[in-house]
């Protein structure tokens, strides 16, 4: 399959060490011979520090989101150098480029491309510019819930869920800078239009990756 990952930097960078980008490279290494893979890394919380001096500075929305920007491509320079040969040792800046590096049948890693784009949409959109088969979305907890599973214990976890509910759930969250938690309508939107199938996973246990792969985890996104 043609494969794009998402990897929420609150993930892979939230011990601000080496280990998460060791593990994820290893799982990524495991994948590549049977699959063709496109990664796409957040910023966490080292592109919220910035964007709130950005912010603090009148720097404006724009300029805030171009500073997270450049986070979320600091990150996956680092997954490219823990995945050594197996990356193509550039970071994508656009679509295009991410698509002319796949033809070196190595994984393409990026981040962010342009202001008011959370790293979720670039994956959806990134999924639909090189016709993948499935996104697979890796967050801070096991999928989708009906409320905050963080500070509700009761939360109940969707299995599935259809595009059209998820832009719901969405319709009254935050478009700032820095502020994209679990998705953004444009994402959905283009997993709505494109019809790739999605699973959201919890990306803290990296070996999720294949489990995503081998048994029903998570919330699938049905795109309707």
């Amino acid at each position: 399959m043609k494969i794009v990952i998402t990897i929420g930097g609150s993930i892979i960078i939230k011990e601000y060490d080496h280990q998460k980008f060791k593990a994820y490279a290893e799982i990524l290494d495991s994948l590549k011979d049977q699959h063709e893979i496109f990664v796409v890394v957040g910023g966490g919380q080292p592109a919220r520090d910035y964007i709130n001096i950005a912010r603090n500075l009148q720097g404006g929305e724009a300029n805030c989101d171009d500073i997270g920007i450049d986070v979320t491509r600091l990150n996956a320079k680092l997954l490219i150098m823990a995945l050594g040969d197996n990356a193509y040792p550039s970071v994508p800046e656009n679509f295009h480029h991410a698509l002319e590096y796949s033809t070196s049948n190595r994984i393409v890693v990026m981040g962010g491309t342009e202001p008011a784009h959370s790293t979720d949409a670039v994956g959806a959109i990134l999924a639909e510019f090189v016709k993948a088969d499935l996104i697979i979305n890796l967050t801070s907890v096991d999928g989708l819930y009906d409320k905050d599973p963080n500070k509700n214990p009761d939360a109940k976890l969707y299995t599935e869920v259809t595009a059209s509910k998820m832009m719901e759930f969405l319709s009254d969250k935050e478009v700032k800078a820095g502020t994209y938690e679990f998705f953004d309508m444009t994402a959905i939107q283009m997993i709505k239009r494109s019809g790739i199938k999605t699973i959201i996973a919890n990306g803290n246990y990296p070996e999720n990756l294949l489990n995503v792969l081998n048994d029903k985890i998570g919330t699938t996104i049905i795109p309707e």
